[in-house]
């Protein structure tokens, strides 16, 4: 309990420090996390990535889910939380970066996710930004893999069906607020 409140704190520290980077007050809730989970094929992953992992809600499940052998490539933008992660998940399959999510072919050494994990709050991002980013995804994403999303709104649809062939979503009313959940599949590649 102690230690979700400190994240909570922390977590909003973020928040009041770069808003637009962050764009929650709030960590997501367990159930939002455990939802957009269950929307891939998280232990049957080899590779699993997560972009805007925070203080860790989804790095946590993700953890419980992945096999043995599974590797987790981890991207954090705040150095602050970065370091945290660093510190809390003390597990071989975890790999934090500290660095911005328009890099991640950077950290892959050319592989390609089976799963990649999103929280990243797009329509809160620069324009130019959030399109670099989301140009990134289809190319680091193994064909048969999957993107999952949460947004806090349904404004990224369209930008997701330009980017791959099936584009489902759902609405998981219990987070704070509700959370618009996208499962990504099929990237197009130019």
């Amino acid at each position: 309990m102690l230690q979700q409140l400190t994240d909570r704190l922390r977590f909003l520290g973020a928040f009041a420090a770069n808003p637009r980077q962050v764009g929650a007050v709030l960590p997501t809730s367990r159930t939002a996390v455990r939802d957009m989970l269950d929307l891939a094929d998280v232990p049957g992953a080899d590779l699993v990535v997560e972009l805007g992992a925070g203080t860790g809600a989804q790095t946590q499940e993700i953890l419980a889910r992945m096999k043995p052998g599974a590797r987790l490539v981890t991207l954090e933008i705040d150095p602050r939380l970065a370091k945290l992660l660093d510190q809390r998940f003390d597990d071989p399959r975890v790999q934090v970066v500290c660095d911005s999510a328009e890099n991640l072919a950077e950290h892959l050494g050319g592989d390609k996710a089976d799963v990649m994990v999103s929280a990243l709050p797009y329509t809160s991002l620069e324009q130019r930004l959030r399109q670099r980013i989301l140009d990134v995804l289809p190319g680091a994403l193994a064909e048969d893999g999957t993107v999952v999303v949460i947004q806090y709104s349904p404004l990224m649809l369209a930008d997701f069906r330009r980017r791959f062939r099936t584009v489902t979503w759902r609405i998981t009313p219990w987070n704070v607020p509700p959370a618009f959940l996208f499962a990504c599949r099929g990237p197009v590649v130019d």
